[in-house]
C-alpha cells in the first residue's frame, strides 16, 4: 500500500455509524427523559417503546421479508448499545424481541416465521423467551415444564421464572420437556400466545435494577396450542435455546457497553464542572487515572462486542466462545465503570438526583442473565479445551 493511501479495513462502515447517530438522536429526545421515571415507578416505559417503534428500532433484527428493517447483528448491537446508554430498561425492548424471536429465525417453519415475526416487526406485539424455571436456572436442562401431545395439539403445564417483559409481550417462546427420558434431547420449543387459555403471570419481581422492564413468572396451566406451533423438530428445543444464546449474549454485551458509556459520559461532564480545592476535579491526577481506566475498559469491551457481533452475523464456528467472552467481559467492565462513576460523583453519585446510581444498579443484571458470568467462563473454557478457538 502506497504512503498516504486510505486504509479503511478496520472501522465501522458508514451505514453503521449513521444508525448510531439516528438512534442516539431518538434516544436523547424521547427515551432518556423517561429513564428516571421508569426506574422510580417500575412501569414499562411505553413512551420509549412508542418512540423506538416509530423509528423502527424496536426489533431491527427482523429480516425484510417479514416486514422488518433487516439490520445485521452489528447494527442491532449498536441500536441496543445506544438505547442502553439512555435507558437500560428500554434497551430490553429490542434485545428481548431478538431473544424471543431468534429460535424462530434459527429453527422455525416458514409459516411460523410469517405468522409471528411480522406483527413484531410492525410493532404490534413483543416477544419474550421462557427458558428458566424456579429450580432450573443455570442448569436449564433440568426443567420440568411438560408438553404432552394430544392429537393435533400440545398441552403445556409448568412455571417459567425470570421472564423479561412477561405480561407486556404478546408472544412467548416456551421450552418444555416432551420426552422425560432424554434429558436435554427431550426438550422442545413452542410459541405460546398471551391470549391462550391457561396462560397467566405472577406479580412483578421487586428488583435492584432495570425496573422499567417487568420481570414475572409465567404460569402454564393446561395450555392447549395447535401442534404446528412447535419450533423445529421435537426434541431439538434445547439445542435451539443454546444456539439462540450464542447470538443474544452479544446483545447483552452491547447493553452493558451502552450502560457503561452513559455512566462515563455523565462522570466526565461532572468532574469537568465540579470544583474542589480551587480547581476542577478533572484536573486531579487520581481522577484522570480513574477516567483513563474506565475509558480503556469500555473500548476493549466495545471492540470485543463488535467482533462477536460480526461472528454472530456470519455464524462462525467460534461464536459460542466469542458470545460468552463479549458478554462476560463487557458486563464485568460495566459493573466496574458504573461503580467508578458513582465514586467520581461522591455523595451526589449515591443519590437518585443523579443517574449514575441507577446505571450501577442496572449494570449488575448484565453479569447475571443469559447465563451468569461464572457460566460464561465455563463455556469459554470448554471451547478452548475442545480446540474450537
Amino acid at each position: 500500500m502506497a504512503a498516504g493511501e486510505s486504509f479503511d479495513v478496520y472501522r465501522l462502515p458508514e451505514e453503521h455509524e449513521a444508525i448510531r447517530e439516528a438512534v442516539r438522536e431518538v434516544c436523547t429526545a424521547k427515551v432518556a427523559p423517561y429513564a428516571a421515571e421508569a426506574d422510580e415507578t417500575g412501569e414499562f416505559p411505553k413512551a420509549s417503546y412508542d418512540a423506538l417503534r416509530a423509528a423502527d428500532f424496536h426489533a431491527p433484527h427482523i429480516p425484510e421479508e417479514y416486514g422488518g428493517a433487516g439490520a445485521d447483528a452489528l447494527a442491532t448491537a449498536i441500536v441496543i448499545e445506544e438505547v442502553a446508554r439512555a435507558c437500560a430498561s428500554s434497551s430490553l425492548i429490542p434485545a428481548v424481541n431478538k431473544l424471543g424471536t431468534m429460535p424462530l429465525l434459527l429453527s422455525g417453519s416458514e409459516d411460523l416465521k410469517r405468522r409471528y415475526l411480522s406483527p413484531v416487526a410492525a410493532g404490534e406485539a413483543m416477544f419474550s423467551y421462557c427458558l428458566s424455571e424456579p429450580e432450573a436456572g443455570s442448569d436449564a436442562a433440568s426443567m420440568t415444564t411438560r408438553a404432552v401431545r394430544d392429537g393435533d395439539h400440545w398441552v403445556l403445564n409448568g412455571v417459567k421464572r425470570w421472564i423479561t417483559n412477561a405480561g407486556v409481550s404478546e408472544f412467548y417462546t416456551v421450552f418444555a420437556v416432551t420426552d422425560p427420558t432424554a434429558r436435554s434431547r427431550g426438550i422442545s420449543a413452542f410459541v405460546v400466545e398471551k391470549s391462550d387459555a391457561g396462560v397467566s403471570f405472577g406479580a412483578p419481581e421487586k428488583k435492584l435494577g432495570i425496573k422499567g422492564s417487568p420481570t414475572r413468572e409465567v404460569y402454564l396451566d393446561n395450555v392447549r396450542i395447535p401442534a404446528d406451533r412447535i419450533i423445529g423438530a421435537e426434541g431439538t428445543g434445547f439445542a435451539t435455546a443454546m444456539r439462540t444464546l450464542d447470538h443474544t449474549r452479544v446483545t447483552i454485551a452491547a447493553q452493558a457497553v451502552g450502560i457503561a458509556q452513559g455512566a462515563l459520559d455523565y462522570a466526565k461532564g461532572y468532574v469537568a464542572e465540579r470544583r474542589q480545592f480551587g480547581k476542577a476535579v478533572a484536573e486531579f491526577q487520581g481522577v484522570q487515572f480513574m477516567l483513563a481506566d474506565m475509558g480503556m475498559k469500555l473500548e476493549a469491551a466495545r471492540q470485543l462486542t463488535y467482533a462477536a457481533a460480526g461472528k454472530s452475523e456470519r455464524g462462525d464456528a467460534d461464536l459460542t466462545y466469542f458470545g460468552a467472552a463479549a458478554k462476560c467481559f463487557a458486563s464485568d467492565a460495566a459493573m466496574e465503570i458504573t461503580t467508578d462513576a458513582v465514586q467520581l460523583l461522591g455523595g451526589y453519585g449515591y443519590t437518585r438526583d443523579y443517574p449514575v446510581e441507577r446505571m450501577m444498579r442496572d449494570a449488575k443484571i448484565t453479569q447475571i442473565y443469559e447465563g451468569t458470568n461464572q457460566v460464561q467462563r465455563i463455556v469459554m473454557a470448554r471451547q478452548l479445551l475442545s480446540g474450537v478457538v
